[in-house]
């Protein structure tokens, strides 16, 4: 997904990328490999939005702090870092999690990539 988010967006965008990679992570973790998600990227001049949109409106991220210690719980986290804001929009069959980041990470065009199932 990362290869795919950076050849539609012309070049390497790290921080698009990691959201995308920290948000995909989570389904897989939490719903599993092969769950079906739709992948939107939106750029304008004000900033960049990235979505990702699963089947389960009810298994909703939580933002941990991890120790040293844990293997995991710390994607969130990262996403929150390099942020401006990030959310859970729920329907009534599907949620999809957001992020948005600062202005310069993506063209001024969308996206929509369609993985699993």
């Amino acid at each position: 997904m990362r290869r795919a988010v950076r050849e539609h967006l012309g070049g390497p965008c790290a921080d698009v990328q990691l959201c995308v990679s920290e948000l995909l992570t989570n389904v897989i973790t939490h719903l599993g490999d092969g769950t079906p998600v739709t992948l939107r990227i939106s750029g304008r001049a004000s900033r960049t939005r990235v979505e990702l949109t699963d089947p389960d409106p009810r298994a909703w991220p939580v933002l941990r702090r991890a120790t040293d210690t844990d293997e995991s719980g710390r994607g969130l986290a990262l996403l929150d870092a390099v942020t401006l804001r990030w959310g859970v929009t729920q329907g009534t069959e599907c949620k999809t999690v957001w992020c948005e980041l600062e202005p310069g990470h993506s063209p001024d065009r969308r996206v929509a990539l369609i993985t699993g199932g």
